[in-house]
């Protein structure tokens, strides 16, 4: 298990103040664009600054941390290894793609999110029809296998096979669903995305999913982050691609676009394309925008045809 506290070279009462200022510290002296050799001790870097800065991430990694086995968590472990565990039924998550873009995320967005589900049946309110308890399973939609002996003892569980694991058996269809206790429905919702909704995070909606068995699941949105207008979002960090010309080389101000409005910074003294520009406090929720500087211009080419002598 990592030691995220190691990884930031803090003390594990450090209060976020200095966690944050060991971060900053660490990020520009590991930074890609800075060090291309130190990515991997980025990753560590980034990972370790967005646990210890969530509250609730925080005290799961800490009781982990310093008891992995206690309590409740160790019997739950014997119970799983050796009994096969006993699982609560639940519905699969309806998981969807929304795609924003770096300013959406910069300043948090509206999303009217358009999806079909299945939902219960009215007619016979999601069961189908007329149910009779499957006799074969008495109504567990299970059945349990017992191997070994002793201390060693395991449950192999499986679906019933007469019911399909539903626990009864139908005796009359519902003529309006055929039997199936759903039916397809199109959804439409707004959902509020935060500022600093990252690529590939997750938002959940309780009982937004699928009906099955009884009960809804949850619909899970997965943040699809866009770039637009040359910028990225890296952690907290809002980097830009500025291109300049010629000329613009030769100003003493440059003109940099940014979600709050244009910003107007000096020009290094001595330009570096490999070393890029950085703002304070102007990236995702007081992080730093990162200027990368590139050269475009167009020259004319020369003839390259031999003169015959």
């Amino acid at each position: 298990m990592k030691n995220y506290y190691e990884i930031l070279g803090v003390s594990e009462d450090a209060s976020d103040a200095e966690i944050k200022k060991a971060y900053r510290a660490l990020s520009k002296k590991y930074h890609p664009d800075v060090n291309p050799e130190g990515a991997e001790k980025f990753k560590d870097i980034a990972e370790a600054y967005t646990v210890l800065t969530d509250p609730e991430k925080k005290e799961q990694y800490l009781s982990q941390k310093n008891n992995p086995f206690n309590g409740s968590q160790f019997e739950e472990f014997f119970k799983n290894m050796f009994q096969g565990g006993n699982q609560k039924r639940r519905v699969p998550d309806k998981v969807i793609k929304v795609s924003i873009n770096v300013f959406e995320s910069y300043k948090g967005v509206t999303k009217q999110i358009n999806y079909q589900r299945d939902i219960a049946c009215n007619d016979c309110n999601g069961k189908g029809g007329d149910q009779q308890v499957c006799t074969h399973c008495s109504g567990a939609g299970v059945i349990v296998q017992v191997l070994g002996s002793g201390f060693f003892q395991q449950q192999i569980r499986q679906a019933c096979p007469r019911c399909q694991g539903r626990g009864y058996i139908l005796t009359r269809y519902c003529h309006s669903c055929a039997g199936v206790g759903t039916k397809k429905n199109f959804e439409s919702i707004s959902v509020n995305l935060p500022s600093g909704s990252d690529n590939g995070q997750f938002f959940k909606l309780e009982q937004k999913g699928d009906f099955q068995q009884g009960m809804y699941g949850d619909l899970v949105l997965q943040v699809n982050l866009v770039e637009n207008d040359g910028f990225q979002k890296f952690n907290d960090e809002l980097v830009y691609n500025l291109f300049l010309n010629l000329d613009d080389l030769k100003e003493d101000y440059y003109k940099v676009p940014h979600p709050d409005g244009d910003l107007k910074i000096g020009a290094p003294k001595q330009f570096d394309t490999t070393k890029p520009l950085r703002l304070k406090g102007k990236g995702f929720q007081g992080g730093d925008m990162i200027v990368r500087l590139n050269v475009r211009f167009e020259r004319s080419l020369q003839s390259t045809e031999k003169v015959e002598p």
